[in-house]
């Protein structure tokens, strides 16, 4: 197995191994993000388990995260895993639109952007049950923090790249919901 960009994100730890996996084995295997295979494969991913319940302990964290990617180049992405507080999809939204309101204030606007996944994903708009939401379903709440120079310079490369969300969504619909519940089930600890 492959170890964290920082020695701080433990694969001891079943919250991180579990997400290392979703991203190994479905956001990566299933090639939901064409940019994510590199990053992994060259240990440029952090996993952070942040187990605090609060918006605002959550918050403090991603302020923590974005100063850690601020010194640490190596380091081209980063997943923020929340365990505890966030099981309610509509409670996650709040402490998102919490998350992209710091990253203005905070002056990160135009250096990282926040990707959202949660195990109750739902889009707008969309049944709960249509298997397109499990492109953004993962194991755990998490915020990914991306840094958009680098997401700029990936989307230059790829062909259509406002296509990849359609493409994702088409995917899981040809596989299904039980198909797709099974992978991101996969991904769990065994003791859940």
């Amino acid at each position: 197995m492959t170890t964290p960009a920082d020695t701080d994100c433990r694969f001891d730890d079943p919250i991180i191994e579990a997400t290392h996996l979703w991203v190994t084995s479905v956001v990566v295997g299933l090639n939901l993000c064409p940019f994510a295979k590199k990053p992994l494969q060259q240990d440029r991913i952090r996993y952070r388990n942040v187990p605090v319940a609060k918006k605002r302990d959550v918050l403090e964290a991603l302020l923590d995260e974005l100063d850690f990617l601020d010194n640490s180049p190596e380091t081209e992405t980063a997943l923020l895993v929340l365990p505890k507080g966030f099981d309610r999809f509509e409670g996650y939204l709040e402490l998102l639109d919490m998350a992209e309101q710091l990253i203005e204030l905070e002056d990160y606007a135009g250096i990282y952007q926040v990707a959202s996944f949660h195990p109750e994903y739902c889009f707008d708009g969309e049944d709960w049950d249509d298997p397109a939401n499990f492109t953004n379903r993962s194991p755990y709440p998490m915020l990914h923090l991306i840094r958009e120079d680098l997401l700029e310079k990936a989307l230059e490369s790829y062909p259509n790249p406002e296509g990849i969300p359609e493409k994702n969504m088409a995917l899981a619909r040809e596989k299904g919901v039980e198909q797709m519940a099974q992978l991101l089930k996969a991904c769990m600890p065994v003791s859940e």
